[in-house]
């Protein structure tokens, strides 16, 4: 392990032989040298191991490790296995088949070591198919302040936290780590609790990060309705809800934007976990009820509405 990590990048890894080298490669591209990379394998059972063997051997900042027993099977054990490993002041996630901008590392530290924040949020781009290695080096960019006021945007994914898009602080995590029970949505569920105990950042608009698409990512899982992800998706929910309430910060909009997704997860009983978490007057109680009742009507009566209106113009 390099002693001059100012920088941990961890990188949790399942049978990812196929893109994986691509992916290591651009990291060894950073303009800023001072990081370690923590690759900790899931228990694949392909090659990946000796796809990047090379690399391993040659770039002592590079260490692949596998997830012991104590931590959880999946992506958040991955994780916390990786921080209670990180060496480095600054904690970066990047995921084993994407595309790593080469000034990524150093800009976000630019940022956090010249101002009094504790997280660089920056653009994360999608690609399909074979990347295009035409990156802008431009160092103009403009930018805005995140904090708690923000932590409902970042839940509508209004202002999106994608889990490779942010360099944190190390401290960010002293108290805070990945829900393990979680499959998917785990980072959406882990940085808005960050966020919303008190620490701020710093969002740039530059594309520093590029998400490589395929079917057999967590997102397009969710997407086709895997089981597993949904449920996952509603215990996100609920850990939300649950550490909005301890902090006084459930708004009458998040209460109703939740309780609005309820209904599109029926199975799971949401919108009754919902009310207990809510903990509401029994007034208020019957409000949201009716509320929960008579919305997907309204949502089919403005779907009908928006289509007569299309046809007319």
């Amino acid at each position: 392990m390099s002693n001059n990590s100012k920088v941990t990048i961890i990188m949790a890894t399942y049978n990812r032989a196929h893109f994986i080298e691509e992916t290591l490669l651009s990291i060894q591209k950073q303009t800023f040298s001072e990081w370690e990379c923590l690759i900790i394998d899931d228990g694949g059972s392909d090659n990946t191991k000796e796809v990047i063997a090379e690399i391993l051997i040659e770039d002592k900042r590079f260490q692949f490790l596998k997830r012991p027993d104590i931590y959880v099977k999946g992506l958040s054990g991955c994780r916390n296995y990786g921080l209670d490993l990180a060496k480095g002041e600054y904690i970066i996630f990047f995921d084993d088949d994407d595309i790593v901008h080469p000034q990524n590392l150093e800009c976000c530290v630019d940022e956090l070591s010249t101002k009094d924040i504790s997280f660089c949020r920056y653009i994360r781009d999608a690609f399909f198919g074979d990347f295009d290695y035409a990156f802008d080096y431009s160092k103009t960019y403009t930018s805005f302040y995140i904090d708690k006021k923000d932590v409902e945007k970042m839940l509508r994914n209004e202002l999106q936290f994608n889990s490779c898009a942010i360099m944190w602080k190390s401290g960010c995590f002293e108290r805070n780590r990945f829900a393990e029970n979680l499959m998917y949505c785990e980072d959406w569920e882990l940085y808005s609790r960050i966020v919303s105990s008190g620490y701020s950042g710093i969002s740039i608009a530059k594309s520093l990060f590029f998400g490589r698409k395929h079917p057999e990512s967590m997102t397009g899982e969710f997407y086709r309705n895997d089981p597993v992800r949904r449920e996952s998706f509603t215990e996100a929910i609920l850990l939300v809800l649950q550490s909005l309430k301890e902090k006084k910060l459930l708004t009458y909009s998040l209460k109703r934007y939740f309780i609005a997704i309820a209904i599109e997860f029926k199975e799971y009983n949401l919108y009754k976990k919902t009310l207990n978490i809510l903990e509401l007057p029994t007034f208020e109680k019957m409000k949201w009820q009716i509320f929960y009742t008579i919305l997907p009507l309204r949502l089919k009566v403005y779907q009908m509405k928006k289509v007569l209106k299309k046809k007319i113009n």
